[in-house]
């Protein structure tokens, strides 16, 4: 079996005293962390959480986050990792199709839930520093004593994180212990060596997000490594945790890269102790890349994967690197580039390729991939199911809706997505949320929403806005409109009236139309 807990359970045998989670000037010791998750997972029990129920982790990055997902799971229950940065009208939406039961969150984060809570299934809240009215406390919540894990079979559900469509409506993604449990094994294969007790991670990324949940913390906790949370980002105190706890391993997006190279002290820190640095989320610029290694003298490699996918499919790794690909497949993952008809495209020999110099229609295709990482499939969504697996001599593969080429050694490149989502500082934005949103304002008579580029975080959102004639509203208000109603990183960060949206005749906006307009 390859159930997620039970793997870490061996390694909290192997190393009770070893630090787990170190956190500011507290360190927890892996027989110490087992401990509590026994505890909240006893508590969960006496709350009504069965096998197979979720439970939503509604925090940032802090040792409770790590304590609740290892609890929910031990009482054979399902994370539903949810965003801190989301307010009442975004999480609303997981709690319904999850039918979680409870929800552990920030207490500052409790009154959102609160405002939801009538029309989910959550009986139970329990809020992480602080009191929070219609909650418990967490040490409170927590029972005197452990019990003893619940076993789940490999394809019982772990985690239901939550991805958008092209539409914008989340869709939750059914990650098995199977799945997430041969992530952790794995994770470290694109390393010289694997994660091991002497290693030490920055725990930069955030935890509801499928690459700090897995390559990070969960494939950290199953080696036995030491998990350093930062609940925000900061470029100069990650910088200087790096330097003073002499820390072997980062994962991070290319925004937090391009701030620490841009950061007035850069030079000042030493970062001989990382032995492994990695790029996800959104393509990292060759010039952010070789500008962290000229001043650090450490390598940065850049890999690929998907919330679906658990999430690695693709990595560079010492040894066996392109820069400005997404590199190989990792072993145990097979992918390929398939046309419509899914045949194969022919490769390249050798890549990266001076796309104004090559038809790019006659090599590109969608990437599409197939292992024992790929998500069960889509909660409750039997037609997004049906369009997102092919399967194909006795494969199943995942259609990754992202457009690349491959070359003969088996190097991939992305150079497009399929749709219009928008990534920003590694976080996914679907422009019809932003949308949907913009429309429900007063003075707002039509919108669209697109991607433009972004020195930082690669791409930020614009929206175009058609105001009503009688319209009394500037573009920095409809700015803060959004900013109060979503996530920090959703809302636009430019705004352009116009008097009105290029359409095809069937009333689409032609947003290839925006963005040309944008770079004119």
């Amino acid at each position: 079996m390859t159930n997620l807990v039970n793997d870490v359970a061996e390694t909290v045998a192997e190393h009770p005293a070893q630090t787990a989670i170190s956190f500011r000037d507290t360190e927890i010791s892996y027989e110490g962390f087992w401990h509590r998750t026994g505890q909240l997972a006893a508590a969960l029990r006496d709350a009504g959480v069965e096998p197979g129920d979720r439970v939503g982790v509604y925090l940032p990055n802090l040792p409770q986050f790590v304590t609740s997902y290892y609890g929910v799971l031990r009482a054979g229950g399902a994370v539903v990792p949810m965003n801190p940065q989301y307010k009442a009208r975004e999480i609303s939406h997981m709690l319904e199709d999850s039918e979680a039961k409870a929800v552990v969150a920030l207490a500052d984060l409790v009154p959102f839930v609160r405002e939801v809570q009538d029309d989910t299934n959550v009986e139970q809240i329990v809020s992480v520093g602080g009191d929070a009215e219609g909650a418990t406390e967490f040490d409170a919540f927590l029972a005197d004593e452990p019990m003893e894990t619940v076993e789940r079979d490999d394809e019982d559900v772990a985690a239901q994180p939550y991805t958008s469509g092209t539409t914008g409506t989340p869709k939750g993604v059914i990650l098995t212990h199977r799945n997430l449990g041969w992530m952790s094994r794995h994770a470290g294969d694109v390393m010289e060596e694997d994660y091991g007790p002497e290693d030490k991670l920055l725990g930069v990324l955030p935890l509801f997000h499928i690459y700090g949940m897995t390559v990070v913390m969960n494939a950290g906790l199953y080696n036995g490594s030491t998990y350093y949370p930062l609940p925000e980002w900061d470029a100069e105190t990650a910088m200087g945790l790096i330097q003073s706890e002499e820390l072997t391993i980062m994962h991070g997006v290319p925004a937090m890269y391009n701030d620490i190279i841009n950061h007035p002290n850069a030079g000042d820190y030493d970062f001989s102790s990382l032995r492994f640095v990695n790029s996800g989320g959104s393509s990292c610029p060759v010039e952010v890349i070789n500008r962290f290694e000229e001043i650090f003298g450490v390598e940065l490699y850049e890999g690929y994967g998907l919330t679906e996918t658990s999430p690695i499919t693709h990595a560079n790794r010492p040894g066996a690197r392109r820069k400005g690909s997404i590199g190989q497949p990792i072993p145990g993952v097979d992918a390929k580039i398939v046309n419509e008809d899914f045949e194969e495209m022919p490769r390249v020999e050798e890549g990266p390729i001076d796309e104004e110099e090559v038809d790019l229609d006659e090599i590109v295709g969608e990437v599409v991939v197939s292992g024992p990482n790929v998500m069960k499939g889509y909660h409750d969504r039997p037609g997004a199911n049906e369009e997102a697996f092919t399967e194909v001599d006795g494969k199943t593969w995942f259609h990754t809706e992202d457009l690349g080429y491959w070359d003969e050694d088996d190097y991939f490149y992305v150079i497009d997505r399929e749709k219009h989502m928008i990534v920003t500082g590694g976080y996914n934005v679907y422009p019809r949320e932003v949308e949907e949103l913009l429309f429900e304002h007063e003075d707002v008579a039509d919108a669209a929403v697109v991607g433009i580029p972004d020195e930082r975080r690669g791409e930020t959102v614009k929206a175009f806005v058609v105001p009503r004639p009688d319209a009394d509203v500037t573009p920095e208000e409809i700015k803060e409109y959004c900013l109060e109603h979503m996530a920090e990183y959703k809302h636009p960060r430019e705004v352009e009236f116009v008097e009105e949206l290029p359409r095809t005749t069937t009333g689409k906006v032609q947003k290839f139309e925006l963005r040309e307009r944008d770079e004119d």
